[in-house]
């Protein structure tokens, strides 16, 4: 090992024996996390609006403190936006994480504490090379460079002293000294506006470095890669980059796209796979062991106490949310977060369930707003993700995108499912390729099953098999390329799918 990864690897992994002390004590570390964030905040003006000086314990806090929506904490949080100080975090906001989700069309502006950042953000961004190099002590990922795909900042339209952006460019823009001098591209070109441009840029300086790790969005990065692939005349991601150690992943599943990872882009066992749950509103949860794909460990001493719905709370105006100590194994809830930015029982729209408990590891399963119950079938995104990864892979092609909606009844037809898939080649029979997409979909979602049998409520999925680059060219009409936006995988409405099919033309 160089000098640098001896030094490097050494100061992170001191970080190491705190992870271990809030796997050992996970409802201890929540609790000095919650009691942290009371006092911290018990003079701004929503801490005072609720009582935090009194409050001495969770129960109290959730009998004083409603469940809320970004809707609904929208008037306080604006009040920031416009540059008021102390309403609800007693340290000056200077920076606004900006997104628009995947379906509402309204931009959602997160506030960002320099508190959040170096408690939360960086400090995940530590405990990602941390778990990296516990797995991988022979790691020489500091003799090259790390490659990351971000957004781009603009001004406050509310407030002259404050910036917004994706979280990844807020990081970007804030990024340590050490961590600059090992990642690429530099911050003018990282933050570059025109996506275009940017991914003009990044091809050039990438295709010559010694890149070692890239960390972003898998849609983007697939576009990133195939993109220099092509440029550099290349069979594959390693030919360029033989020294690529790992794909630091995140934002969407990576089910998916393991495939064409694995098989296509990097076809070697010396490339790693870590999956990380960074969003806007803070980092969450990271892999720590390589060998539990899609597990993530809950990050419990960033500054974030979490609190979780059950599904039938979900849209209940005085929903029972559960602590840590409460959850069950293999149940979806919905994430509640209270944080060090501001965020107060804040339902962040991510649903995850428990995969085990002491250490508290959890997978995401989709969105509250992501998923088909048009019929009572409840298929969320996992179920979708599983399904396509099975049929792809009997029909040997790989799935780079899709998304799906309902067909509703009507007086001369039974409900369905309308899906939209794009796909590295098309089937070669593609009726193959719905069945068996169909049959996983029943093995894994006894819901599903109930209604599909003998077509009692629905028929077989109708499928759209579209050429590579269609979400891409739909994501652009849409003004959403690149950054931290979304294919929207599964809508409980048509207002996807029917834009997409008139976009392309599909029958």
């Amino acid at each position: 090992m160089s000098l640098v990864n001896e030094v490097i690897s050494f100061f992170i992994k001191r970080r190491k024996v705190r992870i271990e002390e809030f796997k050992k004590f996970p409802i201890e570390t929540q609790q000095e996390v919650f009691f942290s964030l009371i006092e911290r905040a018990r003079f701004t003006e929503f801490g005072l609006k609720h009582g935090f000086n009194t409050i001495t314990s969770v129960k109290e806090f959730q009998e004083k403190v409603p469940v809320v929506s970004y809707e609904e904490h929208y008037p306080w949080i604006e009040r920031v936006l416009r540059g008021e100080k102390n309403i609800l975090w007693p340290s000056e906001i200077k920076w606004f994480s900006k997104s628009s989700g995947t379906t509402n069309s309204r931009s959602k502006f997160i506030p960002v504490s320099d508190e959040s950042l170096e408690e939360c953000n960086y400090r995940g961004g530590k405990d990602m090379l941390t778990l990296y190099f516990e797995n991988r002590p022979d790691s020489q990922l500091f003799e090259g460079k790390s490659v990351s795909i971000g957004g781009s900042l603009h001004a406050n339209p509310f407030h002259t002293n404050a910036l917004v952006g994706d979280i990844s460019a807020i990081i970007t823009r804030n990024m340590p000294t050490w961590a600059e001098m090992f990642r690429i591209p530099p911050p003018e070109i990282a933050l570059l506006e025109k996506w275009e441009e940017k991914m003009a840029k990044m091809i050039e300086l990438c295709s010559t470095e010694n890149v070692t790790s890239i960390a972003g969005v898998p849609t983007w990065t697939v576009v990133l890669i195939e993109s220099i692939i092509e440029k550099m005349g290349a069979k594959n991601a390693l030919e360029i980059w033989p020294n690529f150690e790992i794909f630091f992943h995140g934002a969407v599943s990576f089910t998916p796209y393991r495939h064409l990872f694995s098989e296509k882009l990097f076809p070697s066992d010396q490339v790693k796979y870590l999956e990380t749950y960074n969003a806007s509103e803070g980092f969450f949860a990271l892999q720590d062991d390589f060998a539990l794909k899609d597990q993530m460990l809950l990050m419990l001493d960033y500054g974030v106490f979490y609190e979780f719905l059950p599904m039938e709370e979900w849209d209940k105006e005085y929903p029972k949310a559960l602590t840590l100590d409460e959850v069950e194994l293999e149940k979806s809830y919905a994430m509640v977060i209270s944080t060090n930015g501001g965020l107060w029982r804040y339902k962040i729209g991510d649903t995850v369930k428990f995969t085990s408990k002491y250490p508290f590891r959890i997978k995401i399963t989709g969105r509250t707003k992501h998923f088909i119950n048009a019929f009572g079938e409840e298929l969320m995104v996992e179920n979708a993700d599983v399904a396509i990864a099975y049929a792809s892979e009997i029909a040997g092609i790989d799935v780079l995108d899709y998304t799906a909606g309902p067909i509703f009844m009507d007086a001369d037809s039974k409900g369905g499912h309308q899906w939209v898939i794009e796909c590295s080649d098309i089937p070669s029979n593609c009726d193959e390729f719905t069945q068996n997409l169909d049959s996983k979909l029943k093995e894994v979602n006894s819901d599903y099953d109930a209604k599909r049998q003998n077509d009692i409520a629905l028929t077989i999925p109708k499928v759209h098999y579209v050429k590579h680059g269609t979400f891409y060219q739909w994501m652009e009409k849409r003004g959403k390329l690149g950054g931290q936006n979304k294919v929207p995988r599964l809508s409980n409405t048509r207002e996807f799918i029917d834009d997409i099919i008139e976009t392309f033309n599909l029958n």
